[in-house]
């Protein structure tokens, strides 16, 4: 169904019920606004549009919609968006300090933080109240000086602690439970070859978290089709246990922890596989492992595995290249 373009704005001023809040020296006020009045009344200055001025970020149209599309799905979005008013506005408080009023004019505030939201909602067939936070009376210095408090202070919940309570919201697919499910083992089986290696829900030097897991494991899911989430647990325990071992041997550090390490080990086992099921019937055994890993390891230098450098996708390149070159029939 097309949306409507939105109709040309007419001379008239809003006004909505307003609380004056106090932090340190600063003051703002806090209300909520119609969508349809944020979008005609809103702009944002982009470096691009003006160098000098501009210090907002260019708009990702895709991001826009992506937040239309939540928004007409009965999705809510509480986060409020921070304004500035500009002179165009002519704001003022009335009512007993109550009120503010605006006048509707394009340019009346400008976005300090909350661009694609505004743009998303008025994208969205559905109409919604949007909580707003009004600053007024700033200059253009104090007004990037916000910006950049608004985008530095603030800090984003851990990539892993989501993935790990997508479950609590219901909102897990497959690939994601059968990952959280296979994670978990390894996290606390005993016989885990990731026992200590593993940190659930925060990032830790030297420890695998459930982003770096998912990344590596899930690109694997396909060849494991039809099997249980232990099942593919005990296969990849099993190689990751021969991989280990291997390793030590290299160094006392237990390097399979490095993030890049274990990447490029698990971006090698379908090679690997490939190789035991053909010379082992598909016996996936820590030792069937290991006869296919081992000539890979025979003078390797120990420091492609201590100082592998920050780029896996090269480490695995070269392990591929060493499982060729030992390869017998």
């Amino acid at each position: 169904m097309a949306r409507k373009p939105a109709a040309e704005p007419t001379e008239r001023y809003h006004r909505y019920s307003v609380s004056l809040v106090r932090q340190g020296d600063n003051y703002f006020y806090t209300l909520t606004m119609p969508s349809d009045v944020l979008a005609r009344t809103c702009t944002v200055t982009t470096r691009k549009e003006d160098p000098k001025l501009g210090f907002q970020r260019t708009l990702d149209e895709r991001r826009a919609e992506e937040i239309a599309e939540y928004i007409d799905e009965g999705g809510t979005i509480p986060n409020s968006i921070v304004l500035s008013a500009q002179p165009a506005a002519e704001l003022k408080i009335v009512g007993r300090g109550k009120t503010l009023e605006f006048r509707e004019q394009k340019g009346a505030f400008l976005i300090l933080d909350g661009q694609h939201r505004v743009f998303g909602f008025s994208k969205a067939r559905t109409p919604l109240r949007v909580p707003v936070v009004v600053y007024n009376g700033l200059s253009r210095q104090q007004e990037s000086r916000l910006f950049i408090d608004i985008n530095t202070k603030q800090r984003p919940v851990p990539a892993q602690l989501l993935l790990d309570i997508k479950r609590l919201a219901d909102i897990e697919d497959e690939s994601d439970g059968t990952l959280r499910e296979i994670f978990d083992k390894f996290h606390s089986e005993v016989g885990s070859a990731l026992a200590g290696l593993t940190s659930p829900f925060e990032s830790a030097k030297n420890k695998i978290t459930r982003v770096t897991f998912r990344g590596a494991v899930k690109p694997l899911l396909d060849l494991f089709a039809g099997k249980t989430p232990d099942e593919i647990y005990r296969i990849l325990n099993a190689y990751l246990t021969a991989a280990s071992v291997l390793i030590s041997q290299k160094a006392a550090d237990p390097l399979l922890g490095r993030p890049v390490v274990f990447r490029a080990f698990v971006a090698l086992f379908p090679a690997v596989a490939q190789r035991v099921s053909d010379r082992f019937a598909g016996r996936y055994t820590p030792a069937n492992f290991g006869d296919i890993l081992g000539p890979l390891f025979v003078n390797m230098p120990s420091a492609r595995l201590q100082a592998p450098g920050a780029n896996w996708v090269k480490l695995r390149e070269y392990l591929e290249k060493r499982l060729r070159e030992k390869m017998t029939l």
